[in-house]
């Protein structure tokens, strides 16, 4: 099958050459024209233009976007309505909110074009294992381009789980167990980096790894990360983002008057790794102090 491919960041690039691997034809672009060159050296048809991509693909045509999400993929999709007719196909892999995949799904289907959502996680490890594949949209969208969403995903790894939105709304859901999982993980190590006992933190994830209940993929990860950084992570700085998927699924979790305590907790506490220095913490150090007489600390 060929598809066009905009976006060669480090899942794009992995995902087109899984696609290459498995005997697609796909034609890329990305705003710079260096990683364009460098996907075209391992069998990818270049473009070096919105306009280009769409000229080499075939009718009826289909685009996955895999930018990042918010006014970039808005963007790219405005673009590419410029050069698409009625019946091709817009598929966003990015991590958007389901109610703009909602609202894009509407304005395109009155032009004629398709639109499908493809909840995306895997990370920079797809091009080896696969990616799990979380696809909303019509039925009739979807079902030509599951060639593409099988080649993608492992075995059971793509799902088509619902209407325009769903795929994303899935893949918000997934992200935010992902940062209750997370923030559970790193609290167990740091109890265990406290004890007064000489543990090997990589060698208890690796022993977690076999057969215990806690097994998981990130555990495994996080004894890679020990080996590589060395336990105490002195190198690293304890700041965390999020992209956006914690916030949302906490806002649908209100809106839904569904408890998810864990998950909002774990995104405040990345909110908490962003300050130097906690004002809030200063208050209750303050107030401690007032009521009580306890010590505080001074700079």
């Amino acid at each position: 099958m060929r598809i066009g491919f905009v976006g060669l960041g480090r899942m794009g690039a992995n995902m087109v050459r899984r696609l290459l691997r498995d005997g697609h034809e796909v034609v890329a672009y990305n705003r710079t024209p260096e990683k364009t060159k460098e996907i075209e050296g391992e069998g990818a048809m270049a473009a070096f233009s919105i306009a280009e991509l769409v000229s080499k693909l075939q009718k009826p045509r289909a685009v996955w976007v895999m930018v990042p999400a918010g006014d970039a993929t808005e963007a790219q999709i405005e673009e590419l309505m410029e050069h698409l007719e009625a019946g091709d196909t817009i598929i966003d892999g990015g991590n958007t909110n389901f109610h703009d995949d909602q609202r894009r799904h509407a304005a395109l289907a009155q032009k004629g074009v398709n639109y499908v959502d493809a909840g995306t996680s895997g990370g920079i490890w797809g091009l080896q294992v696969g990616y799990c594949l979380m696809v909303g949209g019509d039925e009739p969208a979807v079902k030509p381009l599951e060639p593409i969403f099988l080649s993608l995903a492992p075995a059971g790894g793509y799902l088509h789980v619902g209407g325009a939105g769903a795929g994303h709304y899935v893949k918000m859901v997934h992200n935010g167990i992902e940062y209750g999982l997370m923030q559970a993980y790193a609290e167990g190590f740091e109890i265990l980096h406290a004890s007064a006992y000489p543990l090997d933190l990589a060698g208890i994830a690796d022993l977690w790894m076999q057969g215990s209940v806690v097994r998981s993929w990130l555990l495994e990860l996080a004894a890679r990360a020990f080996k590589a950084n060395g336990q105490d992570l002195d190198h690293l700085k304890g700041y965390v983002a999020d992209s956006g998927e914690g916030r949302w699924t906490i806002q649908e979790a209100i809106d839904h008057d569904v408890p998810a305590p864990v998950i909002t907790l774990s995104l405040l506490t990345r909110f908490r790794s962003r300050q130097d220095d906690s004002y809030g913490a200063k208050v209750l150090a303050a107030l401690r102090n007032e009521f009580g007489g306890h010590e505080v600390k001074t700079e």
